[in-house]
């Protein structure tokens, strides 16, 4: 009987990382920047994140309004740390699941370092593909009237960085 309580209790327990929301950001209803808001959630907020789906996790806040919410607008308890609440088989639970006491997520982009910007060299065949995607001064003209924008003027910035 214990065995089947603690094997119900497993998925919730192995689905909730505590999280704290980095910024200020709205809970929405659904996985979408266009989806309707459901609450407001403050820096330093507490969170349970419950689900991911994409760049999106599904969360549950401390006053029990749920919803969705950018993922890199969470921190989650890096490894090793205690966190609140932690104990006993809940503690057990985060081993057996992370390999650790705690739960992180890393998420990057990897970029160019100095040295390969330093020595990068131009690939014609590559600039011929992409001016293929160039657009006509018309055509840009037109795109830019149908939505009602107007030209401005954008001054390069200088090497000072003023």
């Amino acid at each position: 009987m214990r065995l089947a309580a603690l094997v119900l209790l497993f998925p919730a327990l192995a689905l909730a990382e505590p999280a704290t929301v980095i910024r200020a950001t709205e809970l929405k209803q659904s996985p979408a920047t266009d989806a309707a808001s459901v609450a407001p959630l403050a820096e330093n907020a507490r969170v349970d994140a419950l689900e991911r789906k994409g760049g999106w996790t599904r969360v549950k806040a401390e006053g029990g309004a749920e919803g969705w919410v950018r993922m890199l607008a969470l921190r989650y308890a890096g490894a090793g740390e205690a966190r609140q609440g932690d104990a006993g088989i809940s503690q057990i639970l985060n081993v057996a699941r992370t390999g650790t006491s705690g739960a992180q997520v890393t998420t990057g982009v990897r970029g160019l370092d100095a040295e390969q910007l330093a020595n990068a060299k131009p690939n014609a065949a590559e600039l011929k593909k992409m001016e293929k995607y160039a657009a006509s001064r018309d055509g840009a003209e037109g795109f830019a009237a149908k939505g009602k924008l107007s030209a401005q003027r954008v001054d390069y910035p200088r090497e000072d960085g003023k």
